[in-house]
C-alpha cells in the first residue's frame, strides 16, 4: 500500500509541474490517505489540524500533532514529518508556513474540504497570495482504480456481505433495531480481522466496525438516513439497512444497502421494493466503457417513470477512500465511464410515512461492463419471522 501511495504522489508532482503548479496543501484525511498511507485519529475536530504539503519540485512534508507523530512516522512513506503542539511557539501555523515558500505565487488547496481554522490562517498571512483548488488535479487520479485498490474494495465487499447476513439473520418480530446493529458491528469487525495480520503498515489498521448505523423500520423506512432506535419490529414490518457509513475498510469505502420484510409482505410493499430493484438493475446493465454518467442515471429513471415513481435520488456515486467522490451517476454528469472506476449504485422509492423501496450495490466497471464488489441477493426478501 505504500509503495502504492509513493508513486501516486510522484504522479502528482508530474502534473503539478505540468500545470506549472508549486505547492499543494492536503487537508482532507482521504487524500492524505491516498498520497501518504496514513490517518490520524485527533483530526480537525479536536481543533488538531494534520497537513500533506505536496511540493512539485521537492519531498511532501507532513504536518501533524506531536501526540500522533509516532504513529504517523511507522504509518506513512514520507520522510519530512514535522510536528506541532497545542501550546508554546511549536504551532501548526509555523508549521506550514515553513513548509511554503516565503512569498508563494499561489497555493492550492482541497477548496471543498479545506477546514476554516487553516483557511483563515491562509487569508491572513498570504493576503494577496490566491489559493486555488487541487481538488480536481487529484481527483482526476483518484477516478480509476488500480488493482490493489479494486482488491481491498472486495474485501471490503466480503465484510459487509457477512455484515448483511447478520442484519438479516438479527430479524425477528419483538427484537429492536440496536440489536440487529451490535449483530452487525460484532461480526463485520470479526471479517475484517480476518484479512489484516498484526505485522507491518497492517498492524494500524483498526478492524473495528464502527459509525451509528442507519436502519430504520415500519412507516419510519421511508425517512432513508435514520440511526437505529430501540423500535421493535412487528409482522410487515419492512426494515432498511444502509452500510454506507460503515462498509469500509483500510479506508475504502462502499456503499451496500437491503430492505428485509418481517414475516410477511403487503402487496404495496412489495410492488414499491419491486420498482427500486429493477430500476437498480436496469442502471447496473447499462454500465460500461463509454457511456456517460447520466445516460446510467436515465435507464434507472426510466423504470421509475414507467412504475408511476419519482425519485429525488441520484442513482450512484463514485466511491474509494472517499464517500464520495467524482463523478456521480446523475443527470447533468457527462463523465465518459471507464474501466476501473467504481460505484455505489442505488434503487430508491420513498412514500412517506408508509413505505419505502431500497437496494444498493457497489460495482468496479469492467473492459466489458461492470462487477459486483458486494453480494446479497437483489430480490424481495421476506425473513421468517
Amino acid at each position: 500500500m505504500l509503495d502504492e501511495a509513493r508513486l501516486r504522489t510522484a504522479r502528482l508532482q508530474d502534473r503539478m509541474r505540468e500545470l506549472g503548479i508549486s505547492h499543494a496543501v492536503f487537508t482532507e484525511e482521504s487524500s492524505i490517505a491516498y498520497l501518504a498511507g496514513f490517518w490520524g485519529y485527533l483530526g480537525i475536530e479536536f481543533g488538531r489540524p494534520t497537513m500533506l504539503v505536496v511540493a512539485a519540485e521537492s519531498d511532501p512534508v507532513i504536518i501533524t500533532p506531536l501526540m500522533e507523530s509516532e504513529m504517523v512516522s511507522e504509518m506513512t512513506w514520507v520522510a519530512d514529518v514535522r510536528t506541532w503542539e497545542d501550546a508554546g511557539q511549536r504551532t501548526w501555523a509555523r508549521a506550514l508556513s515553513g513548509a511554503l515558500p516565503e512569498k508563494p505565487s499561489g497555493i492550492w488547496v482541497e477548496r471543498q474540504h479545506v477546514p476554516a481554522l487553516v483557511r483563515n490562517y491562509l487569508d491572513e498571512r498570504y493576503p494577496n497570495v490566491p489559493l486555488k483548488d487541487i481538488g480536481p488535479v487529484l481527483g482526476a487520479f483518484r477516478m480509476i482504480k488500480s488493482p490493489l485498490e479494486i482488491e481491498v474494495m472486495r474485501q471490503a465487499g466480503e465484510i459487509a456481505g457477512a455484515m448483511m447476513a447478520a442484519a438479516h439473520c438479527s430479524l425477528r418480530i419483538g427484537r429492536q433495531e440496536y440489536e440487529s446493529a451490535l449483530e452487525i458491528i460484532e461480526t463485520g469487525t470479526r471479517k475484517a480481522a480476518g484479512f489484516l495480520t498484526d505485522r507491518g503498515w497492517e498492524r494500524f489498521v483498526s478492524p473495528m466496525i464502527h459509525n451509528l448505523q442507519i436502519v430504520q423500520s415500519g412507516s419510519d423506512t421511508s425517512m432513508v438516513h435514520r440511526r437505529a432506535s430501540v423500535k421493535t419490529y412487528d409482522r410487515a414490518d419492512p426494515v432498511y439497512f444502509c452500510f454506507c457509513n460503515m462498509a469500509q475498510f483500510k479506508q475504502y469505502k462502499l456503499g451496500f444497502d437491503r430492505m428485509f420484510h418481517v414475516a410477511e409482505i403487503t402487496d404495496v410493499a412489495a410492488r414499491v421494493q419491486q420498482a427500486a430493484i429493477d430500476a437498480q438493475q436496469a442502471a447496473i446493465a447499462a454500465i460500461r466503457p463509454g457511456v456517460l454518467a447520466q445516460d446510467v442515471a436515465a435507464a434507472a429513471n426510466a423504470v421509475y417513470a414507467e412504475r408511476g415513481y419519482a425519485t429525488g435520488y441520484r442513482t450512484g456515486r463514485s466511491i474509494g477512500v472517499a464517500c464520495l467522490e467524482a463523478p456521480e451517476l446523475k443527470e447533468g454528469d457527462t463523465t465518459v465511464l471507464q474501466a476501473g472506476m467504481t460505484f455505489a449504485v442505488d434503487g430508491g422509492i420513498s412514500v412517506d410515512g408508509v413505505t419505502a423501496g431500497r437496494i444498493g450495490d457497489s460495482i468496479v466497471v469492467t473492459e466489458t461492463g461492470c462487477e459486483y464488489l458486494t453480494n446479497y441477493p437483489r430480490e424481495i426478501m421476506v425473513t421468517e419471522g
